[in-house]
């Protein structure tokens, strides 16, 4: 008996943190196989707890972990909301390419070390970084040490000062890939969602052809939704309607 009171308490905990609560009603069943009092205290307990866990409960994407406070404040207050500063939108930029082979929640733990080894991601400094600079990028175990990934924010800067000149704003040149609004898609998992678009793909051709490193068009996808382009929240996460703004 203490075997199985130990597993079924493993699996109602489990339960409690991932807020599932069509478990509520499994746990009333539960209670009853429990013949020793404090089993069934204990099913108690949890259930009550999951019911009022269940009161605040918001349904968000997938990729976005219960226990992951950094995902759910990014999910919750940026991803995918409409982005026009051009400061913002570098950042996007250069953290996007830095993300290339690793994990997002890798970046965005080293994003306020980014903000600093890079001047807060002020374009014009960057443009005119030089050797010694980039040495000591490299040095900084804050950010994602690879040479190409740094030379090529330095790149990068240029080429967007380039594209700023010409256009007014990066942001009138960027948004002009969508027509000037959000996309709005309508996926119902996680797996509907494509890795990359027509649309990224017409973006990433042309900043390569501008000269932009890092910029292929799973990157440039994953930039768009970032930065608002196009709503790729599924339709059950409470941001799909809010996020557009």
């Amino acid at each position: 008996m203490r075997a199985w009171t130990l597993a079924a308490c493993s699996e109602l905990r489990d339960d409690f943190q991932n807020f599932r609560l069509y478990r509520i009603k499994q746990l009333s069943v539960m209670k009853h196989t429990f013949t020793d009092a404090p089993g069934r205290a204990l099913v108690n307990f949890f259930q009550h707890m999951a019911c009022e866990r269940g009161k605040e409960m918001i349904s968000r994407c997938e990729w976005v972990g219960v226990n992951h406070a950094e995902y759910i404040a990014y999910h919750d207050t940026e991803w995918g909301v409409p982005m026009h500063d051009d400061r913002c939108l570098f950042e996007f930029l250069i953290l996007e390419g830095a993300q290339a082979g690793l994990s997002w929640s890798t970046i965005l733990k080293k994003r306020e070390n980014y903000r600093k080894a890079f001047d807060d991601f002020d374009v014009q400094k960057i443009a005119r970084y030089d050797e010694k600079k980039v040495a000591a990028l490299l040095a900084d175990a804050g950010i994602v040490r690879n040479r190409l990934k740094v030379a090529a924010a330095v790149k990068n800067a240029q080429a967007f000062l380039a594209v700023q000149q010409e256009f007014g704003s990066f942001d009138v040149y960027v948004w002009g890939f969508v027509d000037g609004a959000p996309i709005k898609n309508a996926w119902a998992t996680l797996k509907d969602i494509p890795a990359k678009t027509a649309q990224s793909d017409a973006m990433s051709k042309d900043l390569m052809r501008r000269g932009f490193k890092f910029v292929g068009s799973t990157i440039c996808y994953a930039f768009m939704q970032a930065v608002g382009m196009v709503n790729d929240h599924t339709v059950e996460c409470f941001r799909y309607h809010a996020g557009q703004r």
